[in-house]
């Protein structure tokens, strides 16, 4: 089956289950994808694969929502005479990119979000939260817009991949419209600004009840802190977990059960202690099939795990 014919049958079996919601609960634990996992695809595409799989969480990566929106794009980057990419120090954005960018997100209509969230509603799929990543070049209004169209989108979640200090500027605005920010975690120990530590953590949810912890174990495992103590001690501020295997060390990303990361052992503990965080599927290695179908594997070991 090509692409086409996979994306135009999902579609066709999510018209039918439009009026059911995907049950993807497994002995009480909610698993989730996170759409990043759909990277290469639209987000119709997207959506068509989670039906297929039976994926029934998902939080959403803002590239899924923002180009269905509109968001300006890059062009592609430059190639030398043989065709292949530009030599001498990678591809730069042109000029004036950055600020097409921030001026589409203030004035593109949110109602464009709001069609994104009846397209998940549609197929029966839970948005669950948004994964916007707060830069430091986002300006105050820029941020608010972030808020704004999780609003739209019908979550109470933003997921980012920012900084220690972005933490501070983010809560003021996290605590006024009430949604919380969940600072999503790697496993850099070298750069205090990353959210690699447990201490980095600790100091972002001090700024504000509305900042909390989206937990990557797989990040956090390879940066050498062990996942089971930190969700016991933190549950009730961590909102989502991405669910991922990695070695030790700083290791690479591994195909689910030949890495370092206690999956087993955390879903184990997610189903005892009956934590309603969901456990968002984040598939990041090099898999030899298509998304749907790593995902799919991804989501039996999950079952396997939770028997």
């Amino acid at each position: 089956m090509n692409r086409r014919q996979f994306t135009g049958a999902a579609l066709s079996v999510a018209a039918i289950a439009s009026a059911a919601k995907i049950d993807s609960k497994i002995h009480g634990v909610k698993i989730g994808v996170q759409s990043y996992s759909f990277r290469t695809m639209t987000l119709e595409e997207a959506i068509a694969a989670m039906t297929q799989v039976g994926i029934g969480e998902v939080e959403l990566f803002a590239s899924h929502a923002e180009r269905y929106a509109g968001i300006p794009q890059l062009p592609p980057p430059p190639t030398d005479a043989k065709g292949g990419g530009k030599k001498g120090g990678g591809f730069r954005p042109p000029p004036g990119f950055r600020e097409d960018v921030r001026k589409w997100r203030l004035s593109v209509s949110l109602d464009k979000f709001k069609e994104v969230r009846k397209k998940f509603t549609t197929a029966g799929i839970n948005l669950h939260a948004f994964n916007l990543s707060f830069r430091q070049d986002f300006t105050d209004p820029e941020i608010d817009r972030g808020f704004e169209m999780a609003k739209a989108l019908g979550v109470k979640v933003i997921t980012a991949s920012s900084t220690v200090s972005m933490a501070k500027r983010l809560a003021p605005f996290a605590t006024r419209h009430k949604i919380t920010v969940s600072m999503h975690g790697h496993s850099n120990l070298k750069d205090p600004e990353e959210f690699a530590r447990p201490e980095s953590f600790a100091a972002a949810m001090a700024e504000s009840k509305f900042i909390g912890v989206n937990l990557d174990i797989g990040h956090f495992s390879a940066a050498g802190f062990d996942p089971i103590p930190y969700i016991k001690q933190n549950h009730a501020r961590i909102t989502n977990i991405h669910i991922k295997d990695r070695k030790k060390n700083d290791g690479p990303n591994t195909i689910w059960g030949e890495g370092d990361t206690p999956i087993k052992e955390v879903l184990q503990l997610l189903k005892k202690e009956k934590y309603p965080i969901p456990a968002d599927i984040e598939y990041e290695y090099r898999g030899a099939s298509d998304p749907a179908t790593e995902v799919k594997k991804c989501l039996e070991f999950c079952r396997a795990a939770l028997a």
